[in-house]
């Protein structure tokens, strides 16, 4: 740390995300500016560098969620599965946003599992900090996803359809949003049993709220830890690894 304070001033943090900050820094020296990551070191097993190389050493898990879905003859997962790991997803995403950190990229290759039922978020490239304008968000979710879009409009449609094509009732205020027309189609709200008909019922109430338009409304991932659709002790096996409730 003495030799990083001699070398360099830092004049401003650029950004913060989960496993590190970026300063704008000036070498002391030269008076180059430079940009300057500080890295967590809770997020590192080991660093390992050499003369022109440096390895950073992180945990290892054997594969992700698409290439387990791919390797499914379905394409899907018990659904015990499904509770099991979203309950890891929501703790994940609710530290991030716990943090001020919006994660951006959340699909099966950047979530990462092995075969204790443990998943991971990974690859935050391009997470960014609150308060920054989010313009792109990754297309992708599942192999089956919800909304299988293949457009911007393509997509609002595939939602419209399924949710209902939202209103001043559903959404206040969404007709003053910039990229909204009043020539919107008109789609009434389909019954999750409909969507979801393997979900049970808890679930299904779970997905509404996380579903939800109006994002006052929505559910926080933090709140939805508590969420009694947790509450169900494991019936079994592939079950084991998911909690009964959530305590704080």
């Amino acid at each position: 740390m003495d030799t990083l304070r001699e070398a360099f001033h830092k004049v401003e943090k650029i950004e913060e995300g989960t496993y590190g900050v970026v300063y704008k820094a000036r070498n002391k020296h030269t008076g180059q500016l430079v940009a300057l990551k500080k890295i967590r070191l809770d997020s590192l097993l080991d660093v390992i560098h050499g003369q022109k190389k440096l390895y950073l050493v992180f945990e290892y898990l054997n594969q992700d969620l698409k290439k387990y879905l791919d390797s499914s003859q379905t394409g899907e997962i018990p659904l015990s599965l499904v509770k099991n790991y979203l309950f890891q997803l929501l703790q994940g995403v609710s530290f991030c946003h716990s943090q001020g950190v919006i994660h951006k990229d959340l699909k099966p290759q950047n979530l990462l599992i092995n075969e204790a039922g443990t998943i991971k978020l990974a690859d935050f490239g391009l997470a960014r900090t609150f308060g920054v304008p989010l313009r792109t968000y990754t297309h992708e979710v599942t192999r089956r996803a919800l909304f299988p879009g293949d457009s911007q409009i393509s997509q609002l449609f595939r939602i419209f359809r399924t949710l209902g094509t939202p209103t001043e009732v559903t959404w206040p205020g969404v007709t003053q949003l910039p990229d909204y027309k009043g020539t919107f189609p008109r789609w009434t709200r389909k019954e999750m049993e409909e969507i979801v008909p393997n979900l049970d019922r808890d679930g299904r109430d779970l997905l509404v709220q996380l579903l939800l338009y109006d994002p006052s409304r929505r559910i926080t991932a933090k709140a939805a830890l508590d969420h009694k659709y947790f509450w169900r002790s494991p019936q079994s096996p592939e079950e084991q690894h998911v909690p009964q409730r959530h305590r704080r």
